[in-house]
């Protein structure tokens, strides 16, 4: 009997399958779903990167044609009939998805017809993965352009936290899988700059729709420099923080260091242990913090950078041997005052004409939703 999973017809409409996190079964190769993808895609692939490869010379050297043939003759057989089942399983799955290929041409047709064949109707995006790309750019160069407000302060004061409090923060770090310093990556790998630029458009496609419900909405972001770790962000985004106003959150060092002592010595330590095992888990804890002073031993000068390493070293055994982490203070606490809040202040300073408001982690909020000046009347 035929099974149709869905009489939904194939779409233009990229921004709302952005917008939407709409399920994608991205048909093409492991590697260009790796180079960029949108969020809530899957990859199911036609071919694997190997029979691309092939197809691909094949098609330089003989023709559409003969390379058409060649990737009939690669999939066919049982491998056909496991592709067709994975992608059978996944729009059962998924019945408000679609297929998606490079261009929304050959691949995701062929896709689509085998599964007709085996009894399912699924849609597809037309113009595949480089138009869903293409609406991700337009929408970042369009909704940055506006009203936007940056929350600055140093390490540990809890921008972050504020930014996803507000209904309108964009979470930068957390779109980029981390946290912005030497130490801040987490244990999820950072996304190709494309898949970050994806998710941060399908973010800002989606908090555009709670622009009409406040008086004065605007979004919020943690200021930050150039580059989220491997991430950089794009330029007209970039272009338009540099011109916002920010707000500046001034919290007690005590606040700070209780923050990133649950944050960085007990959160990750957690995270990695149930990630890898205890005895993996407490490795690769050391080997991130160690990684994050390591990386700064420049600029620290590497006589400082010495001193603090083995400071780090002896809280790493006394948190592993009695779970106290007040151990780390004695090199996180210098670290702070010598260096990054020195670096902060400097970068601060000069935007002294943008400052709007300064105050606690709480005098901040309480500004932030007067500003906004609330909801309106849906």
């Amino acid at each position: 009997m035929k099974y149709v999973v869905t009489n939904t017809p194939d779409t233009r409409d990229w921004r709302m399958l952005l917008a939407n996190d709409i399920s994608i079964i991205d048909v093409r190769a492991p590697v260009e779903f790796s180079q960029g993808a949108v969020p809530g895609a899957i990859n199911l692939p036609l071919m694997n990167d190997a029979e691309r490869a092939a197809v691909g010379t094949c098609y330089k050297q003989q023709g559409q044609k003969a390379a058409l043939a060649l990737g009939h003759q690669l999939v066919a057989s049982d491998t056909r009939t496991a592709r067709i089942e994975a992608w059978r399983e996944a729009c059962l799955r998924y019945p408000n998805g679609y297929l998606c290929c490079a261009r929304g041409g050959l691949r995701s047709k062929i896709t689509q017809q085998w599964l007709r064949e085996a009894g399912v109707e699924y849609p597809r995006v037309e113009g595949g993965y480089k138009q869903l790309r293409q609406a991700a750019i337009e929408a970042i160069d369009s909704l940055s352009t506006l009203p936007m407000m940056l929350v600055g302060g140093f390490t540990g004061s809890g921008k972050t936290g504020l930014v996803k409090a507000q209904p309108l923060g964009v979470d930068l770090e957390g779109l980029a899988h981390h946290r912005g310093s030497s130490f801040g990556r987490t244990l999820a790998p950072q996304l190709s700059q494309a898949s970050f630029e994806n998710a941060l458009a399908a973010t800002l496609l989606r908090n555009q729709l709670t622009w009409q419900h406040h008086r004065h909405a605007f979004w919020l972001l943690e200021d930050e420099g150039q580059m989220i770790g491997a991430n950089h962000l794009p330029q007209r985004l970039r272009e338009q923080m540099n011109l916002a106003p920010v707000a500046v959150v001034e919290e007690p060092m005590d606040r700070r260091l209780a923050r990133l002592r649950s944050e960085y010595f007990i959160d990750m330590q957690q995270a990695y242990c149930a990630a890898y095992g205890e005895e993996q888990g407490w490795r690769a804890y050391g080997d991130y913090l160690h990684h994050g002073l390591y990386a700064i031993r420049r600029r620290l000068g590497l006589e400082r950078y010495a001193l603090f390493a083995e400071r780090q070293r002896l809280a790493l055994e006394e948190q592993q041997r009695s779970g106290d982490t007040d151990g780390h203070f004695a090199w996180l606490l210098p670290l702070l005052e010598s260096y990054y809040d020195p670096m902060y202040r400097y970068q601060l300073e000069k935007k002294a004409a943008k400052i709007c408001f300064r105050g606690d982690y709480h005098s901040v909020a309480a500004w932030l939703d007067d500003r906004r000046g609330g909801v309106t009347a849906r």
